[in-house]
């Protein structure tokens, strides 16, 4: 692709400065970006699949899983795996942090190597992407071209050339390892970096700390779990927050989880508590805190759950009255149990969270053949009947969290020696 503007021109000519890749750089990718294998077949004789030389090993077989050993032809740590296959194939990306014409610049190179029993391991290097980080943050990707494909992002074509190319997801590659040897421009150590990736990927911490000051901050104040959590939930905003994270740098309080914290933040908020105080934006147990506001949130949240059931209750009372008026008032015992019918929609509420079942949150109310008893003894409830209108039998009767009680059979007999008490009101 043609560069578009002067800044694309000027990276596309720079870029023909930078050297090759070096002999040294290769052997060191070689060495650390892949597990060097000894392949050992049935009879105990270890092949090493770097040079193809091949012994017999008196070790046993889990020893020299657990340990590995060593070629003694090219000396190489081996991981020894027992198997048939004869032919290994493997890729990785690895990467090279330099400078060049005063742009940051990060190289990645598709590696590969081909083993084969009995043969010297077959290494190959290409490099597939750059880019390019200017000391304000602007950016251009160089690239080689990809073959046309949804799923796999590795279909580099390895006869194009590194142009200029507009960004894609595949340029975002994640190396198995960088290069130790590094170089950074100057305002990339100005902006706080001194070495340490913290656990970002280089580019897009460089990218952060050119870009944003509060990025820039957050890096020399030793806040890396919440400017790591920044930058890889790239959604999330830290303006609302950044109030709250001023009087954390103020108290020297760091943030040991940027995503728990967040959230502790807004919980605070929820509850319109000072997040401008020392005492609630620093707390000497974050996840403990975190916890007692999210318990308390949830508390909150399933008053306001049930305040909005009591009203869709209040609004449906009218139609239960009409469908069940005429049972109201129905009770019988038999000395110990005593079974009356539930006669409106807060009491169906009341039962349900009594019994810890779905007698409210299923609407029984509003079945038009369904009616609906509760058992007590002394007052305790027992069990929850369910009866049908059509054939008055016992549909269901049920204790708390749904489980039958001792007193099951007893209900039941109970419900069925009574139905001419229902009978009696439907034919009214």
């Amino acid at each position: 692709m043609k560069p578009k503007n002067k800044f694309q021109q000027h990276i596309l000519e720079i870029s023909k400065r930078l050297p090759k890749i070096t002999e040294p750089q290769k052997r060191w990718a070689y060495k650390h970006c892949f597990d060097h294998i000894g392949k050992r077949n049935a009879k105990g004789i270890i092949t090493c699949l770097e040079c193809g030389h091949s012994w017999q090993d008196n070790n046993s077989p889990l020893a020299d899983a657990i340990l590995g050993c060593k070629c003694p032809n090219c000396n190489t740590q081996l991981d020894i795996k027992t198997t048939r296959k004869r032919v290994f194939k493997e890729i990785e990306y690895f990467g090279i942090i330099t400078t060049c014409g005063g742009f940051q610049v990060i190289r990645y190179f598709y590696i590969s190597v081909y083993r084969k029993a009995g043969e010297q391991a077959r290494y190959s290097c290409s490099e597939v992407v750059q880019r390019w980080l200017s000391p304000n943050g602007k950016e251009a990707t160089i690239a080689r071209l990809r073959g046309m494909s949804i799923m796999y992002y590795d279909l580099w074509n390895f006869g194009s050339k590194l142009e200029i190319r507009p960004y894609h997801r595949a340029h975002d590659i994640e190396p198995i390892h960088f290069y130790p040897r590094q170089r950074v421009i100057p305002e990339v150590r100005r902006n706080g970096f001194n070495g340490e990736y913290h656990d970002i990927h280089p580019l897009a911490l460089f990218r952060s700390i050119l870009t944003d000051n509060k990025a820039e901050t957050l890096l020399k104040t030793g806040q890396t779990n919440l400017l790591r959590y920044i930058i890889r939930y790239s959604a999330k905003d830290i303006n609302p927050y950044w109030n709250s994270i001023r009087i954390c740098m103020r108290n020297g309080y760091i943030i040991e989880d940027g995503s728990i914290w967040c959230d502790y933040i807004d919980q605070l908020n929820f509850f319109g508590k000072d997040t401008n105080s020392p005492k609630y934006v620093c707390p000497d147990n974050l996840h403990k805190q975190h916890d007692l506001y999210m318990k308390k949130k949830e508390a909150y949240i399933e008053r306001q759950q049930l305040e909005e059931k009591r009203q869709k209750a209040r609004e449906n009372e009218a139609k239960f009255k009409e469908l069940k008026a005429k049972f109201f008032g129905i009770s019988f015992t038999d000395g110990t149990i005593q079974v009356r019918v539930l006669e409106s929609v807060n009491e169906f509420m009341e039962e349900g969270r009594a019994m810890h079942h779905c007698v409210f949150n299923g609407e029984y109310y509003l079945k038009e053949n369904s009616l609906i008893l509760s058992a007590t003894i002394d007052g305790k409830r027992i069990e929850t009947i369910e009866i049908s209108l059509k054939t008055l039998k016992v549909v269901q009767s049920r204790g708390v969290c749904n489980k039958n009680t001792e007193y099951h059979d007893q209900i039941i007999n109970l419900v069925n020696k009574n139905r001419r008490l229902i009978r009696k009101r439907m034919a009214a």
